[in-house]
């Protein structure tokens, strides 16, 4: 049978190690479980199973496994370190008998996007990130048609454009808004990027270094690689709706404690094809994945065994296919999560609620 197996680690430790561990995960303060990763060695998860493409009709299998490592440990310890451990992890899934390997978390993001990791093993690598940055564009479409929004007259912010998802997203992005605010430190190279969005579509694309130019945007996709948060409340328009591709994170937890007018998604949610059981509690609702998760299932699916979305520069062609293989076997976008918590129907509805008062009030204020 057609397999793969995919890399997941805990984000939050505690709660995290708990679902695998829980005696250990409720005894075990944060700082000690951070402390002790880096020597735990990597875990077998669970079997994943009834994965079936609605195209073809093959069924797959799969394995999750985790590197030990929490996302403090992955940005502090030496690269070497942390690539050691995550080749450690793939050798157990190469073991598992697994045909390719999907990096999830930080693992995708560490050093050199993957490369190193998949020269030192015998299977290939994905680190899942051409559809990410497809269903990331499709989330915001959809959570804008959710809060009113309509991606056609619209004004869409990315943050990080001269990036190569930020490229990739603002690109993809051409056509389907009105007009494009590409936002970076460099001019130079947004300039460039401007040029190569202009050449996608009719999308009107301004360039900007200021992130308070976010206060014209409805829609805003965030994909830096800065090591702290960067968009606070005050920099986003009521009503908006904002997703955060970063990993770490580019929006301050202050956005959702103080601005309940703003609508911030992490991307979203996939629905698997068939009767998937993942035997493992992840923290997403049954049938769904992220979307990484779901790359390398497809990959699979589609018995396409050779690394694919590795390294630092993505191409539209390699997320435009992606997301057309995809979509052929049965992923579909559904539903979003915010800050690690999928996001209700009437938590959305209620956000909309808060944004149109809040703007009635800006109107009254200034008329």
């Amino acid at each position: 049978m057609d397999n793969f197996a995919f890399i997941i680690h805990p984000v939050d430790p505690k709660r995290d190690v708990q679902r695998k561990f829980p005696i250990l995960g409720r005894i075990l303060p944060e700082p000690a479980i951070n402390f002790f990763s880096q020597y735990f060695p990597p875990v077998y998860i669970s079997h994943v199973t009834g994965i079936v493409s609605q195209s073809t009709g093959k069924e797959i299998e799969g394995w999750f496994v985790a590197c030990p490592l929490t996302p403090k440990q992955m940005v502090s310890l030496p690269p070497e370190v942390v690539y050691q451990k995550v080749i450690q992890t793939g050798k157990l899934a190469q073991k598992l008998g697994a045909k390719i390997l999907g990096l999830g978390g930080f693992t995708s993001v560490v050093g050199d996007g993957g490369i190193t990791i998949a020269n030192h093993l015998d299977i290939p690598v994905t680190t899942g990130d051409s559809y990410t940055v497809a269903v990331a564009v499709e989330a915001t479409c959809h959570a804008a048609l959710q809060m009113n929004i309509n991606p056609a007259i619209a004004t869409a912010g990315v943050v990080g454009a001269t990036g190569s998802i930020g490229r990739v997203c603002a690109q993809m992005l051409a056509n389907r808004v009105a007009k494009i605010m590409l936002i970076g430190r460099k001019l130079d190279v947004l300039q460039q990027v401007q040029t190569l969005v202009k050449a996608q579509g009719q999308s009107e694309v301004f360039i900007s270094t200021n992130l308070e130019d976010l206060q014209q945007c409805e829609l805003v996709l965030t994909v830096t690689n800065a090591i702290e948060t960067i968009i606070e409340p005050r920099h986003l328009k009521s009503g908006a709706v904002v997703c955060d591709v970063a990993r770490p994170r580019d929006v301050s937890g202050q956005v959702i404690r103080e601005r309940d007018d703003i609508l911030v998604i992490e991307g979203g949610m996939v629905r698997v094809p068939g009767q998937v059981n993942f035997n493992f509690d992840f923290g997403f609702p049954p049938s769904m994945a992220f979307a990484c998760m779901a790359e390398t299932m497809t990959l699979a699916l589609d018995g396409c065994y050779k690394s694919y979305t590795l390294g630092k520069n993505i191409t539209l062609d390699q997320v435009k296919t992606m997301f057309a293989m995809s979509t052929r076997h049965g992923f579909k976008v559904s539903g979003f999560r915010s800050f690690e918590l999928a996001l209700t129907d009437e938590k959305i509805n209620q956000i909309k609620q808060n944004a149109h008062q809040k703007q009635a009030q800006l109107h009254w204020a200034n008329s």
